[in-house]
């Protein structure tokens, strides 16, 4: 069976990325850079980029989007837009 994780997806340094969180690890969690700020990745790109990372999004999940900010302590930061969505190892077999 293949493993679960949260992959997520977020603006740095002024493009989208996206990462699988691999929890107690010392491993670097996979990255990849959409090389652009607009328009937001599509859902197809995003399936793609896991897929170049070797995870797919779990049957049935969807993308939920979070509100964080920059400066935590400071109401009126910048808004950083976290999209999120269960991931699993890539199988290889289509669903």
């Amino acid at each position: 069976m293949a493993r679960e994780f949260t992959a997520q997806m977020s603006m740095y340094r002024g493009r989208w990325r996206l990462y699988v969180v691999l929890l107690n690890t010392a491993e670097r969690w996979p990255e990849y850079g959409f090389d652009r700020a607009l328009p937001v990745p599509t859902l197809t790109e995003r399936v793609n980029a896991l897929s170049t990372l070797g995870f797919e999004p779990v049957p049935g999940a969807a993308w939920q989007w979070t509100e964080d900010r920059d400066n935590l302590d400071d109401p009126a930061s910048s808004v950083v837009l976290i999209a999120a969505i269960r991931a699993r190892s890539w199988t290889g077999v289509a669903a």
